[in-house]
């Protein structure tokens, strides 16, 4: 890994594919951030803090349904699909900078072949459009050997590992909005968990954070690759889940441990095909083998809490 210096990225791109800023007028010298996953959590908050930055930015989108929000706020707008390379590399083309992340799968295939097609799908597109650098979101855990969901994100590293333009690997923990989907068992007062021991902190980030901290990186200078590691302002377990509800909803919220012996049963129940890679995730973030790397890397904390997330979410 190579870290020479960093610095606010002042240099400028010409673009081929640009839209008005916010006086009416063209400005063909600004830099361009491609950013996919607009529509997402990340990648929305990556796209609004590089355009509340005074930025111009190119979402990345599926339909053209999708770009409309983005188009009215002055962004330009790309259809692709992450696996179609072609389009992606017109997508990513004269960009400073681009922002990327594959979409998981929850229920991947032996030898996930879902996505290394997708992975060696980008990796083409970003050697054909070259871009200036490149920010890809991948997980906390991603250098580990054991088998387990979170391999998806060492398959995606180990394919663009070495790509010729700058590139940072943003390592995110465990997504504080996952619990959204606890929500409606929270307001019963009782949510199943498989994280455990209860009291078992882990490493958890908001996405707002990992957003943000993806556009600062956007627009930094740096040479080879960067290594970064996210994870909130402290570490939470399932009890602090349980008090940050009962906080959110104002009556008493538990976590019921699901014992193991009955998860691979459960996420059959749920449409689950291969539960083999959950389960193992989940082991590895209960028993700490899936961690931060740290050697090597840079380790950053966000700054939004626990409680204020899943205040959000209730709300929602």
């Amino acid at each position: 890994m190579h870290n020479v210096h960093f610095s606010y990225d002042k240099d400028a791109f010409l673009v081929s594919r640009i839209c008005p800023d916010d006086r009416g007028t063209m400005n063909t010298k600004q830099p361009i951030y491609a950013v996919t996953g607009a529509t997402g959590n990340v990648g929305g908050t990556v796209a609004r803090t590089l355009l509340a930055g005074g930025n111009r930015v190119r979402v990345v989108v599926r339909t053209p349904e999708k770009a409309e929000a983005w188009t009215a706020r002055g962004c330009d707008a790309a259809l692709a699909d992450i696996a179609d390379a072609a389009a992606l590399s017109e997508a990513f083309a004269n960009a400073a900078g681009v922002f990327v992340m594959i979409p998981p799968d929850f229920d991947p295939a032996p030898g996930f072949p879902l996505i290394h097609e997708k992975a060696a799908a980008l990796r083409t597109a970003l050697l054909t459009a070259q871009p200036g650098k490149v920010v890809l979101l991948t997980t906390i855990g991603a250098q580990v050997g054991r088998p387990n969901l979170l391999h998806s994100s060492q398959i995606v590293e180990e394919t663009l590992g070495d790509l010729p333009m700058p590139l940072a690997f943003l390592r995110a923990g465990w997504f504080m909005e996952n619990f959204a989907w606890d929500v409606a068992a929270a307001k019963t007062g009782a949510v199943p968990s498989y994280l455990q021991p209860l009291d078992h902190p882990i490493a958890m980030v908001a996405t707002a954070d990992i957003g943000e901290t993806a556009a600062t990186l956007l627009r930094e200078t740096w040479t080879g690759l960067r290594i970064v590691e996210l994870e909130g302002p402290q570490r939470y377990s399932a009890n602090d889940v349980a008090t940050g509800f009962a906080a959110a909803l104002g009556h008493p919220v538990k976590m019921d441990p699901i014992p193991r012996v009955e998860w691979e049963a459960r996420f059959r129940a749920q449409g689950i095909r291969h539960p083999e890679p959950r389960i193992s995730m989940l082991d590895g973030f209960n028993e700490d083998w899936i961690e931060f790397q740290r050697s090597g890397t840079e380790h950053r904390l966000g700054t939004r809490n626990l409680n204020d997330v899943l205040l959000r979410l209730v709300g929602l």
